[in-house]
């Protein structure tokens, strides 16, 4: 599509030229050197907030799953008190044959 010319013109728009065989001046392949450079930046900004999404994303999840297994902990220990607490009534409770 680079190579195409426009209906209508016979100018020659947005071709490909490789620099190195076409013999450019010093001021060309400085102006080449620029609009790289100001297109990188552009996407390397694009990229940057992908990232940033990405990363908030996955440290939401980290946190969910650190938040999670505090909550299981928490109610591991409650159930340990609850068995400790049932142990204590059986051993202070009256004693029968059946026991």
């Amino acid at each position: 599509m680079a190579d195409k010319v426009p209906e209508g013109s016979n100018a020659r728009f947005a071709t490909r030229i490789d620099p190195e065989k076409e013999g450019l001046s010093h001021e060309q392949m400085h102006f080449i050197r620029q609009v790289e450079l100001q297109q990188w930046k552009k996407k390397t900004q694009k990229i940057r907030g992908r990232n940033v999404a990405t990363g908030l994303a996955i440290g939401a999840i980290v946190m969910g799953i650190y938040g999670y297994t505090f909550y299981s902990v928490a109610q591991e220990r409650f159930i340990d008190e609850l068995d400790e607490e049932a142990k204590r009534a059986r051993m202070l409770g009256p004693k029968t044959g059946a026991n």
